[in-house]
């Protein structure tokens, strides 16, 4: 039992998991922000729509940010906390400047689907490492963020 954490998993797979998180949680801290900016910065005919889902957005991605970071600690580990390690980690870039509804529909689409395959993958490790909790997490997420995917895209067209 000396290669268990606290929690009953093997060490090894329990860094590799909290590795994951960490680079699942500077994606999501980008998202975020990119998010806010769009949320600040709508213009057009649809601003009152748009400007209140994408604080819907924001307001859930805050959340499951906590919850990635809280899940890193659970597992043992120190979640990142830093933009600068965020934006070296992150396959999700900086947004520049959009006020275009569509433009920023379509950025949220790039960012659920390289957060949806990320999930994917740590749902696969969590699932061999047998950490219900990560595996719970992520299959939890996914579901929400294909229907969402569903509805933005239905929005575009």
């Amino acid at each position: 039992m000396k290669d268990l954490n606290a929690i009953g998993l093997e060490h090894k797979k329990a860094t590799e998991l909290a590795k994951k998180l960490n680079e699942l949680l500077a994606n999501y801290s980008i998202y975020y922000q990119n998010v806010r900016g769009f949320h600040w910065n709508i213009k057009g005919p649809k601003f009152f729509e748009l400007h209140l889902k994408f604080e819907e957005l924001y307001d859930d991605l805050r959340l499951k940010i906590d919850e990635i970071a809280e899940r890193i600690l659970t597992l043992g580990y120190t979640p990142d906390h830093n933009y600068s390690s965020y934006l070296s980690q992150s396959e999700i870039k900086e947004s520049p400047f959009v006020s275009d509804g569509d433009l920023a529909i379509a950025s949220i689409l790039e960012s659920f689907k390289i957060i949806i395959i990320k999930q994917r993958t740590l749902l696969e490790l969590s699932g061999e490492a047998e950490d219900e909790g990560t595996n719970a997490l992520m299959s939890d997420y996914i579901r929400e963020q294909e229907k969402l995917v569903w509805m933005y895209s239905a929005f575009l067209k």
